[in-house]
């Protein structure tokens, strides 16, 4: 193991086969933490061509089992997001794919940090079971045509493994681990098209467009490799997605959008990735008519009859969507009051996210619980019209402390100018 750390962190390019015995040894303990910790450091500084990338990915897929969907059809679409503020398009996404008859199969994670998760938001349904033995989770997607489960430990254990160290070694920015970590997830959960949804900006781990872009490309070849084909699609992480944040509030939005009464923007960024997956799945021949079709989705009420089977399918109680209100009770609510009139310049997702935390939505460690009705609902966005004395956002808190907290944040996370801003550009830029 020495020698393998010594040639990479020499700048020289490592081995399948030693790839492999870095995989094997984290599993039967051959290989002890503080060297897996030094060749992961190496790995950051050093970096990794394709060629290593691809074989870390395909290690880290053989490291644990691979999940066969091959009986839901020749094509199994699966769109994953690199994680923002009030990102939901995987609940509006899986419902709309599945009215347009493409098989949903999604494994999903929990929050950590200051992105939510999706499994999260689901289990603010009461009721809703997120874990499904395989034939269960297979059975349903065939029966309903999708299926939202959180991710089991038997995917990618090496992965697992690495990401632990990564947190605590100050090695969670490599383009090359990250890259090989998403991916491999995706490889062992049986999908052969991958669309990404590369979040870009404040409330992103990509804080800037180069960024994005490296790790883009540096998943579309390994796609390319494997013969499976990645696409991604960078989109803004500079102001919140939609209009709310937290774990029930982001549901019940997502409830409005399938009811097609969503925000513009999760609108447009769902149509766009869904029109993308339909045209990968040879649905559909262009974006634009992908985008219509889901678009009817929403408007003949199929696309949310889909979303109430599968949380129906999946024990949830149905009269949480049918009066979303349920998902948003708490003891307290506050208002942000505008002190100056303009426009807005500047809605810092990461400073949402805080605020939001700050209610107890999110969780530091694995283990702590969560509040699943409170949360923010942003009344004005960048660009917006604010007056003075209007309100800027509503706080959703369940102690009076939590929301001061959170009101706090809020209040830092806005800037009003007397000049309108730019909007930025939601969908930046697509890499394939």
């Amino acid at each position: 193991m020495v020698d393998i750390i010594a040639k990479k962190k020499s700048g020289n390019v490592n081995t399948q086969e030693e790839i492999d015995f870095i995989t094997k040894g984290i599993l039967n303990g051959t290989v002890p933490d503080y060297q897996l910790s030094a060749w992961l450091m190496a790995v950051c500084l050093k970096g990794m061509d394709f060629d290593e990338s691809y074989m870390l990915t395909q290690s880290v897929v053989n490291s644990g089992e691979i999940m066969d969907l091959s009986s839901l059809g020749d094509i199994i679409v699966d769109k994953h997001s690199t994680g923002g503020v009030g990102d939901k398009t995987t609940l509006v996404l899986a419902a709309l794919l599945a009215a347009a008859g493409i098989p949903v199969a999604k494994l999903s994670g929990r929050g950590l940090g200051f992105t939510g998760g999706t499994i999260d938001k689901l289990e603010s349904i009461k009721g809703f079971k997120a874990e499904l033995s395989n034939d269960e989770f297979i059975n349903q997607v065939k029966n309903v045509g999708a299926a939202i489960v959180s991710q089991t430990a038997n995917l990618t254990p090496a992965d697992k493994k690495m990401y632990e160290l990564r947190d605590v070694t100050a090695t969670i920015d490599s383009i090359p681990l990250i890259a090989a970590s998403v991916v491999s997830k995706k490889f062992a959960a049986g999908s052969n098209v991958i669309v990404l949804d590369v979040k870009c900006g404040s409330g992103a781990f990509m804080k800037t467009l180069e960024e994005a872009e490296a790790l883009s490309v540096t998943m579309t070849e390994i796609g390319k490799r494997a013969g499976k084909p990645v696409i991604c699609v960078i989109t803004s992480m500079a102001q919140p997605l939609g209009n709310t944040v937290g774990n029930g509030i982001e549901v019940y939005e997502s409830i409005k959008t399938l009811q097609n009464e969503g925000p513009e923007d999760l609108n447009d960024l769902c149509l766009y990735l869904g029109a993308i997956s339909l045209v990968k799945a040879g649905k559909v021949k262009t974006i634009e008519e992908g985008k219509e079709l889901l678009s009817q989705k929403l408007k003949d009420g199929s696309a949310f009859t889909k979303f109430k089977e599968m949380i129906k399918a999946q024990h949830g109680d149905v009269e949480y969507l049918e009066n979303p209100d349920k998902l948003i009770r708490t003891k307290f609510e506050y208002e942000l009051i505008s002190e100056s009139s303009g426009y807005v310049a500047k809605l810092d997702a990461l400073t949402v996210a805080k605020a939001s935390k700050a209610l107890g939505t999110g969780r530091e460690k694995k283990e702590d619980s969560i509040d699943y009705t409170a949360g923010i609902c942003l009344y004005k966005k960048i660009g917006d019209n604010v007056n003075k004395g209007e309100s800027l956002a509503k706080i959703y808190a369940n102690s009076e402390q939590s929301g001061q907290n959170a009101k706090e944040f809020l209040n830092q996370a806005y800037e009003i100018s007397s000049e309108k801003p730019q909007i930025p550009e939601l969908i930046i830029k697509v890499i394939e």
